[in-house]
């Protein structure tokens, strides 16, 4: 990852989304993005040049963007057409983005697109997040990475978001996902936990 000091930034046309540029970069804001969060409270993953992503719940494109900046290929994945209208902007601009208008939890209707991936990306606000994470590990190559940004209200707003957090871990490793690093999103993003895994062969 590309830091300017205590700055996370990433190398591309800027301009997407009124971001700031910082010594010819893209900032990229941990208030505006969940995985630029997490690379602050957290480890995160590197991106790398050679890396394919699928990534599930694209919205307006705003972190597409700049995973974009650093990887190979993105396929992204939306569902509500408003926001597709901005994320096939950012696709006209980044010719490695590849927009898909569809729903995440029915990955079949993109299966005939997306070819394995290094890593499945996924920020989507439905009830059964980690059912549709798994069901998405079918493109994940054997230890490739998966991160799963957790909206914990979107769950289950009546449980205490702590006790959803931990259902998750526990609904993702018994699936056969190997638990690589869990943390709270906190002070950026409210109740929003980042869970990463690794696929192990056999599953």
């Amino acid at each position: 990852m590309i830091w300017n000091g205590d700055v996370l930034v990433s190398e591309g046309e800027g301009g997407v989304y009124g971001e700031r540029m910082l010594g010819g970069a893209r900032v990229w804001d941990p208030y505006r993005s969940k995985l630029s969060a997490l690379y602050h409270v957290g480890t995160g993953i590197e991106l790398t040049p050679d890396m394919r992503v699928l990534y599930l719940g694209a919205a307006n494109g705003t972190t597409v963007s700049h995973v974009a900046d650093y990887v190979e290929v993105v396929y992204a994945i939306e569902f509500a057409p408003r926001p597709m209208q901005d994320l096939l902007e950012v696709a006209r601009r980044r010719k490695n983005v590849i927009p898909f208008m569809a729903d995440a939890a029915r990955p079949e209707q993109y299966a005939p697109v997306v070819e394995e991936v290094d890593l499945v990306y996924q920020d989507v606000a439905q009830p059964d997040q980690a059912a549709i994470a798994i069901r998405n590990c079918a493109f994940l190559k054997t230890g490739g990475v998966l991160v799963l940004m957790l909206k914990t209200r979107s769950v289950d707003v009546r449980k205490d978001p702590a006790d959803v957090f931990h259902e998750t871990l526990n609904l993702l490793t018994s699936a056969g996902l190997f638990v690589k690093e869990s943390v709270w999103l906190v002070p950026y993003h409210a109740d929003h936990a980042a869970i990463i895994c690794t696929k192990p062969s056999g599953v």
